[in-house]
């Protein structure tokens, strides 16, 4: 089964983390394997995938602070694809079978402040999802979506210590193993 990474290129502390933060639960909630926090560690962010995934279940790879540029050659070296999420891209539906075809690990590049040259160049693919300003957050989603085809919104995640409890109005969470008493 191939591996789908996300990196995570420009992250700004003073502002990004709640962005970096959603991106990073997008990856893992549309069945990415990891994500990649390029080029600088923020502890924040760390924390609050950690809780999640503490208290959500699944494994989930984290890393910070590695050189993003350096992580791009060498996952193309290891015979990965690269996929750089741009609105400059080729749209994402010309693209999506040719990626879905291709069984190499995939590593998603999403970009927080302007993308160097190198990104364009290093992608085996730059896609957009629409050729409009957008979330990355959203492209990340959309993405994932459609290269799953929608299946990685029924992922079960193992060791969970909590679930939501489909329904039509209210919140409901069952509660599989008592999570510690600081993430209550």
């Amino acid at each position: 089964m191939r591996r789908i990474y996300v990196l995570r290129y420009g992250h700004r502390p003073e502002r990004d983390k709640r962005v970096t933060t959603h991106v990073a639960l997008v990856a893992r909630a549309f069945g990415a394997s990891g994500f990649i926090l390029g080029d600088v560690a923020d502890e924040s962010v760390y924390k609050s995938i950690a809780k999640v995934i503490e208290l959500w279940g699944g494994y989930f790879h984290v890393e910070m602070g590695v050189k993003s540029e350096e992580y791009c050659v060498s996952w193309k070296k290891n015979n990965g694809i690269i996929v750089h999420l741009t609105m400059y891209g080729l749209h994402v539906d010309d693209v999506i079978e040719e990626i879905r075809r291709d069984s190499r690990d995939i590593l998603v590049v999403v970009g927080a402040k302007k993308v160097p040259r190198f990104f364009y160049e290093i992608a085996d693919y730059n896609i957009a999802i629409g050729h409009q300003p957008h979330s990355e957050v959203a492209a990340l989603a959309v993405f994932l979506d459609r290269l799953y085809q929608g299946r990685e919104l029924y992922l079960k995640f193992n060791n969970a210590k909590l679930e939501i409890v489909p329904s039509p109005r209210g919140k409901l969470v069952k509660i599989l193993k008592a999570p510690n008493k600081n993430h209550t």
